[in-house]
């Protein structure tokens, strides 16, 4: 290559790169605009697991739009007590939440299907169906009504059964029993005698301890732990049939998502999904450590008998066909969780169930 069309070539090159990224800044700067919102959290920053997942969410919205996308996270009672974190987010207070949904029932039981409902599916199941069983759709046309979009945006995996002053062994032990459950559970223990207590998580040791309640249920090993209920109650029983993998969700107003850029919305939805994954996978990290301190320090581990089980089964079904026959909103999304439960368990006995039996039994005979 002789010396003049060196110098062109590379001339015409620099002034292709040069142009180029003159055009490139603007079209960034236009896909990705600044924007300012806030969250407000049903959550308090001491459970670093449920309230961390605004904070993951936050985080990863601003990594991919290189800080143009701000969502700052607010706990639970700074801008608006926690189980209003929705209601804030629906009246344009604030743009987002993170929250359960049925922390919400009480307006309309459907918002308690977006999240967990007894003797339904654990977080595997619920998964499953809000990504490609068509449950984020249902439960987003129901949200829609409320001026809101949601999508998941954590898990707990199944629950503990909570903690008790005295042991549980019959039906007739629930009789009278003053106890701190939420929700959609408490219309079916009430249903075995039970007197439900909706009481806020702050307020729930100084109860157990002066005996106000009886016994009270809040999320598993890692997050109890730091309650510190096995000095007051020492009975910790299982399962949690009332939340077998609650969905934790982010909402968003309405009008404010569906204003946002597409680029925005793919995103968020993506990093809801990335934070649904994270939250159950820390769960699942950190509980194994925390349930061995806990029997440590005293926590008296216990199963419901098959008995209680079957009990609040019988009757979570009578609660069902009550709503079913009052709601066809809650009918049509619980109709869609039903038909696949059926099918899940199904194929969870299979592999799943036996592989993990199997390795539970070499664990517990000291092969692990």
């Amino acid at each position: 290559m002789d010396r003049r069309s060196f110098i062109k070539n590379a001339s015409l090159g620099g002034l292709a790169a040069a142009g180029a990224s003159a055009l490139a800044s603007p079209a960034i700067a236009q896909a990705n605009p600044k924007i300012n919102w806030r969250l407000a959290s049903s959550f308090p920053k001491s459970l670093d697991t449920i309230y961390g997942g605004g904070e993951v969410l936050s985080k990863y919205v601003s990594e991919a739009t290189d800080g143009n996308f701000q969502i700052q996270v607010f706990a639970a009672g700074e801008i608006v007590p926690g189980l209003q974190a929705a209601d804030a987010a629906a009246a344009g207070t604030v743009e987002a939440c993170h929250t359960v949904a049925y922390y919400y029932w009480g307006k309309d039981p459907t918002w308690a299907l977006g999240a967990a409902v007894p003797f339904a599916l654990n977080a595997r199941g619920m998964n499953a169906w809000h990504y490609h069983g068509g449950g984020i759709e249902l439960f987003n046309e129901f949200l829609a009504t409320q001026g809101l979009v949601g999508y998941p945006g954590g898990n707990t995996g199944v629950q503990m059964g909570g903690w008790f002053r005295k042991e549980i062994k019959t039906v007739a032990d629930m009789q009278g029993l003053k106890m701190r459950i939420g929700g959609f559970a408490g219309k079916v223990v009430e249903k075995l005698g039970v007197v439900p207590q909706q009481i806020a998580g702050g307020d729930i040791y100084p109860a157990l301890e002066k005996g106000t309640i009886d016994a009270a249920e809040w999320v598993g090993p890692y997050d109890d732990e730091k309650l510190g209920f096995y000095k007051v109650a020492p009975y910790y029983y299982y399962p949690g049939w009332w939340e077998g993998g609650p969905t934790v969700h982010a909402m968003f107003n309405k009008a404010a998502f569906d204003g946002l850029p597409k680029n925005y919305q793919s995103l968020l939805r993506t990093a809801c999904h990335a934070t649904d994954a994270n939250m159950l996978q820390k769960y699942d990290y950190l509980n194994p450590s925390a349930i061995k301190r806990l029997v440590a320090s005293g926590a008296k581990l216990s199963p419901f008998s098959p008995e209680i089980l079957s009990a609040c089964f019988e009757k979570a079904n009578e609660v069902y066909a009550e709503m079913e026959a009052s709601n066809p909103t809650f009918k049509k999304i619980w109709d869609s969780i039903k038909a696949f439960r059926g099918e899940y368990y199904l194929n969870a006995q299979i592999a799943e169930y036996n592989y993990d039996t199997f390795m539970m039994i070499l664990q517990r005979g000291g092969k692990l």
